[in-house]
């Protein structure tokens, strides 16, 4: 099985890649890089819960009403958030309108806010000492133990919406692991 594909532009990228350009974009300039900033890292926690049980493509799609809807994750803002603004979200068609998961997301802003916690540190403790996948046994994966052990972590400090593999996914996204496929042009070489 091929885990990539040419494009029409030439380029090799990961198989899950569509002809879309916000994918195509997303794929080439964002899947992978590091990201350690707390807003940063706050959009991710918050967008990996909200894409639980759809697309990513779903998401990025929305992705800029999202920004908007949350005041750009400025993780004190959505903090602040009341029940006013819980409806005023359940109504925004920009957004995955679930109110479960709007809730957490005001939940988990206001959690790293009365914990003060450093979402770099939190976080990128679990990355795995070699970031890259191992060839020649390359796959995807939904989980790993470090994406079982941030998940596990994450609850423990009262965090909602970070399973297994919704963290698999934002270690993905967020560069702790690099997981574009043999062959991609993203793809990171142990040699080089």
């Amino acid at each position: 099985m091929s885990h990539t594909r040419i494009h029409p532009d030439g380029k090799e990228r990961c198989v899950w890649v569509t002809d879309d350009q916000i994918y195509i974009d997303y794929h080439d300039q964002e899947w992978g890089n590091r990201a350690t900033g707390q807003r940063d890292l706050f959009e991710a926690i918050a967008l990996e819960g909200f894409q639980a049980g759809l697309s990513w493509l779903t998401i990025l799609k929305r992705r800029e009403g999202f920004r908007s809807a949350f005041n750009g994750f400025e993780i004190e803002k959505v903090a602040a958030f009341d029940q006013e603004e819980v409806v005023r979200l359940l109504s925004d068609e920009r957004i995955i309108r679930n109110r479960a998961k709007i809730e957490a997301t005001i939940h988990n802003a206001r959690l790293v806010l009365t914990k003060n916690l450093d979402l770099k540190n939190e976080l990128w403790q679990f990355a795995p000492s070699d970031p890259i996948t191992q060839e020649p046994d390359f796959s995807w994966k939904a989980t790993s133990p470090e994406s079982d052990a941030l998940s596990a972590h994450l609850r423990k400090l009262g965090f909602k919406f970070v399973g297994s593999t919704t963290m698999y996914a934002l270690m993905q996204s967020t560069g702790m692991i690099h997981d574009h496929a043999p062959n991609c042009f993203r793809r990171i070489r142990k040699d080089s």
